[in-house]
């Protein structure tokens, strides 16, 4: 991986980390005005989907067998990577404190790590298992866990769900080919996963309730409108590019602990727009996160520079 390639990877893994972080302040003056969180969800990849089908068709000209091979890899996309993800952690936090429901999703970054060893046979290296015990400790701090109780094995189960999801969109997003348009798949992938939630909803199996009168955003009351434009264009337009070149950049490993960063970011936006300022413990959790992010980092450049010493000047090393 070169290094100019790799610095952009990088920052288009913390934009989409910092766009992704923005979703919960959006959705909060929705769910509190009356919706559903599966509508919020529904209203946020559908309409993502619309705003980019255009130039998702555009970049598809003279691409149709790129478009009929990657076909069945982005529906798996949308329906794991987007839909169940998010209707799984939707789920879990009806059973669950939504700090736990939160750190059983991240899990799914260990099942990367997981996957790429076991499927793969990237064996992650002692820098990427320090980097992962830390990450995943920061995120527990940030996350600010207290003494849960016990805890409802159904919600575990959704919880544990939602991880598959994630685990999915990165590895996903990382694999699918690299001649079809990131913009393409974005659209793709949220439009599946936005038709199978609502489709879930009108059989039932999901809650879908929206109202549309004012809501109290950032201390203002508002129209409801503008959090579903920022749901809509920032929490998922933008997160869900950046983030899918960034993933085929970083590949799925790297680019999902640079993910972890999302927590970070949620706590430090809610307490910008909504006055929630985070504890002692919670920064260090940040601390601890960024920390994490960085041995893996520094891992992956290790391996890559083992990679081209080892690899002859006339073939250069694959990333």
């Amino acid at each position: 991986m070169h290094e100019r390639s790799a610095g952009a990877g990088l920052g288009l893994a913390l934009l989409s980390a910092v766009t992704f972080a923005t979703s919960g302040t959006f959705a909060r003056s929705l769910i509190e005005a009356g919706w559903s969180a599966e509508a919020v969800v529904v209203a946020r990849v559908g309409i993502a989907a619309l705003v980019l089908a255009v130039p998702a068709v555009l970049s598809l000209r003279g691409k149709g067998a790129v478009l009929r091979r990657t076909l069945g890899p982005v529906s798996v996309f949308g329906l794991l990577g987007v839909a169940t993800a998010q209707a799984c952690f939707f789920n879990a936090v009806r059973y669950l404190p939504v700090g736990v429901a939160l750190l059983l999703e991240y899990l799914g970054i260990i099942l990367v790590v997981a996957w790429m060893w076991l499927v793969h046979g990237q064996r992650p290296r002692r820098l990427t298992v320090v980097g992962s015990v830390a990450a995943l400790a920061g995120l527990a701090f940030v996350l600010d866990l207290t003494g849960a109780g016990r805890l409802d094995p159904v919600g575990v189960l959704w919880g544990l769900g939602a991880g598959v999801g994630l685990a999915g969109y990165f590895v996903l997003a990382a694999r699918v080919d690299p001649a079809l348009p990131s913009v393409a798949m974005a659209s793709g992938g949220m439009a599946i996963g936005a038709a199978v939630l609502a489709l879930l909803g009108l059989v039932g199996v999901l809650p879908l309730r929206a109202t549309f009168g004012d809501v109290e955003f950032a201390g203002q009351h508002t129209s409801w409108l503008v959090p579903i434009v920022g749901l809509s264009l920032v929490a998922a337009v933008i997160a869900y590019q950046a983030g899918i070149a960034a993933t085929r950049i970083l590949g799925a490993r790297l680019s999902s602990f640079v993910g972890l960063t999302e927590v970070m970011f949620a706590v430090l936006i809610a307490w910008l727009v909504l006055g929630e300022l985070p504890t002692v413990v919670q920064l260090l959790g940040g601390a601890l996160i960024v920390a994490g992010v960085a041995l893996v980092r520094l891992d992956e450049l290790r391996g890559d520079r083992v990679e081209r010493s080892d690899t002859p000047a006339e073939e250069p090393a694959l990333t």
